[in-house]
């Protein structure tokens, strides 16, 4: 018998695809429309496996939506803009377009190998001036509506890179790519107010059903909304007061010291005259912005002098000190600190020897003859913050009341005596747009001497970058350009200059998924076209880009919603976020990491732990060699077995030729009966008993089972049934009419349940069974209802929590008959690597895991 050549078999479907534009979408208002969109990749020249996972997963719903008979739209794109771009120009001594689109083309040319059911016409690329001329338009008309807005603020600077570093880049107080310690710096910047979003934002989290709950989480936790109060600390030294916000305003009589942030108005004045304050200032800079830097940073603070009046008694003073844990953009730069309940304050205060004042007691012990002593032996030797709840104590007012109470008391006290008000804020900030790099969209606004900041006409758009820049000066390339930067101003026509900040690349993905509703149109996308598709019914991608891309994309909705733009709110209501490819780390003797190839065969090679693939140690494994030698949907249906989507996923050689196996049997299997099965074209027979009606029901049970597993995303529970189907099938022997006639229909059965997982080998098995249509175009299989009822339960087995295979036992089945049938499993017995099992564990009707 012939091997299966899924060389000449891929390239040929691929190019019938290609040919009768299979996957080319339309809107039709007649058909119920279904969006689905993988993350879009930075072009760095080469797939790796964690694209081959997450675009597998999204042709996988296109290609079973699409058999079910939605109107799909799966489009593919390029995130085209960035630093790295540019750093590699300078280091391969090029230019970043140059660089950028010979990598697109590379890496186009290897997703079409994967055969992914891509409407590739909607193509689009983020540093075309086609599309981002769009997006200047929009920041205009953000500008107009009071969305977008400059100031100066704070910034993480890297001294390296010369370019604003977000919070989330700064590592351990580094810049996360050049590895420089991160400065603090006052610039100039645009903003976009995604702060004004900040409730619907957070109050839309609850709608957003078929998202993970980590997710919405993590949103919920960035937006970070808080009831407390505002209040208002009169100096002793000015008539000024110092605002400070907190969520525990019940705790103000606990108050020992207030402490500024470094940037702090107050402390950059004294620090005019004050060396040491200004040495400490730069030292609290280093730190940089990030809050988890400054969370592991030595709590360390600079006695200002300073004091304040308490808000409830005025013969309490309290010093106020610059503290390196107190950001400027978060609050108001200042809070007050009680050190009795925030271990953070409670450190500080025995550093530098503050008073440590219980305000909150437990409820057993206020009142009793326990009380002072516990309040005494707490301000004196408690090295843990006391955070339980309890009862306010030492609170004149506030004494006996709950935390709840004793909040609205305070709150109350505060505005009745004009020293504060009860108040909502939000750890969300503005989001700052202004990059200062080359190789971005040019933010559209020329400064001028005379009119300030104007915005370019949108006639005279889109503000192109300029081709001949130098990378290698120290700084943006474009504040350095001769000619490009020099302009005139569109109000005055004086001499002026452009903004040569370009945007943060966010910017681009944040908008990109309506651009695909309509990517060749004038404008940024008809609002009818746009309003058809969105919102993305699921989107798929790392989980890393839980808050700050999918919260700017939020954002970004809404803003072009309220600019006319489009009616949809929401941009994406379904999302997937896939795990991690990992593999086994192999170093040499010398300690140097070795790629799995280099330590084939060596002897002196130490194994280390299955870690998320990386390029620094070297644990990868080139998804281009896989494809060329084992085949697309090889790789695709590994990707597919071995885990749920969301979980990581350990690469194995030993797995991924198991899946090739797999391929080769099932091909073989059609290829047995093609000539006989092709030629048959008759009706249902009349009688169909014994074991072709056992077998008939287990392929519509098979094809029931799948698309549940399908439709909740578990596809690896879709292979495992597919793969016991096909093992029932193998073992179908008679060749009778009837049964020739039940092989037929599993046979298609098995071909359509493929297609969406190994769409190049549903295409060759449907062609053996003489179809002249292609299998991407046929329906979904309909599953008898009538075939679906009997006395057999369909049970999963998995080794180590794995999913392996199922195995199909009468209801209630004894549990060693269920143990004994799971272990026969050619799977399990695989997996279990001849090793004993240590448990199986067995949930009756439901399920068998193999512990070993």
């Amino acid at each position: 018998m012939s091997v299966y050549n899924f060389k000449a078999s891929e390239a040929k479907w691929q190019k019938s695809w290609a040919d009768k534009q299979t996957f080319k979408a339309s809107e039709d208002v007649t058909r119920k429309k279904y969006y689905v969109l993988e993350m879009f990749p930075y072009p760095s020249g080469r797939i790796h496996m964690g694209h081959v996972r997450n675009y597998t997963l999204g042709d996988v719903v296109a290609r079973y939506k699409r058999a079910q008979g939605f109107n799909v739209l799966h489009p593919m794109g390029w995130d085209a803009f960035g630093l790295p771009a540019e750093n590699a120009a300078k280091l391969h001594d090029t230019h970043p377009a140059e660089w950028t689109y010979q990598n697109i083309d590379a890496m186009k040319a290897q997703l079409k190998t994967m055969g992914l059911s891509y409407d590739w016409d909607r193509e689009l690329t983020t540093c075309h001036s086609d599309y981002y001329q769009h997006e200047q338009k929009m920041f205009l008309k953000f500008l107009k509506q009071g969305l977008a807005y400059r100031k100066e603020s704070w910034v993480n600077w890297d001294p390296v890179e010369h370019t604003v570093l977000a919070n989330e880049q700064v590592i351990d107080g580094k810049g996360w790519r050049s590895g420089a310690a991160v400065e603090k710096k006052k610039l100039s910047q645009w903003f976009l107010k995604i702060t004004q979003y900040a409730d619907d934002l957070l109050s839309e989290l609850k709608g957003l059903e078929r998202w993970p709950e980590k997710v919405r989480v993590m949103q919920d936790n960035w937006i970070g909304r808080s009831e407390g109060a505002k209040v208002f600390f009169e100096r002793t030294d000015t008539d000024e007061t110092l605002e400070i916000y907190t969520t525990r305003p019940d705790t103000l009589f606990g108050a020992s010291f207030m402490a500024i942030a470094a940037n702090h108005p107050i402390a950059l004045d004294l620090a005019k005259d004050n060396a040491d304050l200004k040495t400490f200032i730069q030292k609290c800079n280093a730190l940089g912005t990030s809050q988890a830097a400054i969370e592991s940073a030595e709590k360390e603070g600079f006695d200002t002098g300073l004091k304040v009046k308490h808000p409830f008694d005025n013969s309490i003073e309290l010093p106020i000190y610059v503290a390196n844990f107190v950001l400027m953009e978060y609050g108001t730069g200042a809070i007050f600190a009680c050190p009795a309940h925030d271990q953070r304050d409670l450190d500080f205060a025995r550093k530098y020897k503050l008073p440590v004042i219980a305000v909150v007691a437990p409820l057993d012990i206020v009142g009793t003859d326990q009380e002072q002593a516990w309040l005494d032996d707490f301000a004196q030797n408690s090295t843990e913050a006391f955070s339980d709840e309890g009862v306010a104590v030492q609170s004149e007012f506030l004494n006996g009341l709950g935390l709840k109470e004793a909040k609205a008391a305070a709150i109350a006290k505060l505005a009745e005596q004009g020293h504060g008000e009860g108040t909502v804020q939000y750890r969300l900030r503005d989001w700052g747009i202004s990059r200062q790099r080359y190789w971005g969209c040019p933010i559209p606004i020329v400064h001028c001497d005379h009119c300030g900041p104007v915005p370019v006409p949108e006639d005279q758009l889109p503000v192109v970058l300029p081709e001949d820049v130098d990378l290698n000066v120290t700084g943006n390339p474009l504040d350095f350009h001769p000619t490009w930067k020099h302009t005139t101003c569109p109000t005055c026509g004086k001499d002026a200059l452009r903004e040569t900040d370009t945007f943060d690349t966010f910017f681009e993905s944040s908008w990109y998924f309506a651009r695909y509703t309509d990517p060749s149109s004038d404008q940024a996308f008809e609002a009818k076209k746009a309003n058809y598709w969105l919102p993305v019914d699921q989107y798929i991608g790392g989980v890393e880009h839980a808050v700050l891309h999918l919260l700017y994309s939020r954002f970004f909705t809404r803003a072009l919603k309220d600019c006319g733009y489009l009616d949809v709110k929401e941009p994406f209501a379904g999302l997937m976020t896939q795990g991690m490819i990992c593999h086994e780390t192999y170093k040499a003797a010398d300690g140097s990491w070795l790629t799995p190839g280099e330590a084939e065969g060596r002897d002196d090679v130490t194994i280390g732990r299955s870690e998320k693939m990386s390029k620094s140690k070297k644990n990868v494994v080139d998804p281009e060699r896989i494809i060329n030698t084992y085949g697309a949907d090889t790789a695709r249906l590994f990707m597919l077995s071995d885990s749920p989507p969301d979980r990581d996923l350990d690469w194995t050689d030993s797995g991924v030729e198991g899946s090739w196996r797999y391929v080769g049997r099932v091909w073989r299997l059609f290829e047995t009966f093609k000539n006989k099965l092709a030629a048959l074209k008759a009706a249902q027979p009349e009688n169909i008993d014994g074991e072709a009606l056992a077998i008939r029901g287990r392929v519509h049970k098979t094809a029931h089972a799948v698309t549940q597993d399908l439709d909740k995303f578990h596809f690896n529970k879709a292979v495992a049934r597919i793969r016991e189907l096909t093992n029932t099938l193998e073992d179908f022997k008679l060749t009778d009419d009837v049964a020739q006639w039940v092989r037929r229909e599993a046979f298609e059965t098995i071909a359509v349940l493929i297609n969406p997982l190994m769409p190049h080998l549903g295409e060759e098995l449907w062609n053996m069974l003489g179809h002249t249509q292609l299998i991407a175009e046929a329906p979904w299989v309909q599953a008898d209802p009538s075939l679906l009822i009997d006395d057999t339960v369909t049970i999963a087995v998995q080794v180590n929590g794995k999913m392996r295979g199922t195995i199909d036992v009468a209801k209630d089945c004894p549990k060693d008959e269920v143990e004994a049938q799971a272990l026969a499993l050619d799977t399990v017995i695989q997996a279990m690597q001849a090793k004993p099992a240590r448990k199986i564990i067995v949930v009756p009707n439901r399920i068998v895991n193999v512990v070993v």
